[in-house]
């Protein structure tokens, strides 16, 4: 179940926030403060209503309850995470260290334990804001003076830095926005290795907090996404004790 909170007055480009919490009087007084504030706010109870609203809502930050019915909130974001760019502050009622360490592992941005002030998660998500994901800037030399970058080929792989797309066989790849950006950060400098803080710079913004393990998640489904085996990758490849680095397209 969900239900959809307008906005009281028109505001240039509100931030969308989603608050997933199954307790409803609970959920309509955090929806109430973001609201107040300007956000454009939905709400969902329960896991699965969460991914949905997701997938039409578009949110900037998703609010998301550990405990919820349908599926909890670690599967909440993990399926979140395949098409979604989206803040994500974790709430739960337990302040257990292997809670958090889960939610973080499948790409939560930031987590508190219950109870907490509607104020408190008002200003969780301005910080989060204030950092907002950078695009990558191109680094290679076609692109200085004027000049259009020509598109990146590895193998069957075709990334367009400028068109923001990627082919793989002639077939286009739907990725999210930190998924492309990851890879063209790999692309911009093919013989890199990148530690996971330096990806977080380059993707996420050199004031990003959180924990670098995120990249790990990211990079994860975009693999899946380009059929790229990690025991004998062809795109992204795993520099063991560094991070990641560029595959040769060829298995």
């Amino acid at each position: 179940m969900s239900t959809h909170i307008e906005t009281s007055g028109p505001a240039p480009a509100p931030v969308r926030v989603l608050v997933v919490e199954d307790e409803d009087a609970l959920a309509s007084v955090v929806a109430g403060y973001f609201v107040r504030e300007g956000y454009e706010v939905r709400v969902a109870h329960d896991g699965p209503s969460a991914v949905r609203e997701a997938e039409g809502f578009a949110p900037d930050i998703v609010l998301l309850d550990l405990v919820l019915p349908g599926f909890d909130g670690i599967e909440a974001c993990r399926r979140l995470r395949t098409f979604s760019d989206a803040y994500v502050l974790m709430i739960t009622a337990r302040g257990d260290d292997v809670d958090k360490i889960v939610g973080l592992s499948v790409g939560a941005d930031d987590y508190v334990v219950k109870p907490v002030s509607p104020r408190e998660l008002l200003a969780r998500a301005a910080a989060m804001l204030r950092r907002p994901r950078m695009l990558p800037v191109p680094t290679s030399a076609d692109a200085r003076d004027g000049v259009e970058e020509p598109a990146r080929v590895v193998g069957e792989l075709t990334l367009d830095a400028v068109a923001r797309t990627v082919t793989l066989a002639g077939r286009p790849v739907e990725l999210t926005r930190t998924e492309f950006d990851l890879l063209a950060a790999l692309t911009a400098r093919p013989r890199a290795a990148f530690t996971r803080r330096q990806l977080v710079e380059t993707v996420w913004g050199p004031g990003w907090y959180g924990d670098e393990h995120v990249v790990d998640v990211h990079i994860g489904h975009l693999r899946r996404k380009l059929g790229d085996d990690p025991s004998a990758p062809r795109f992204v490849r795993t520099i063991r004790g560094v991070g990641y680095g560029l595959g040769t397209g060829s298995a």
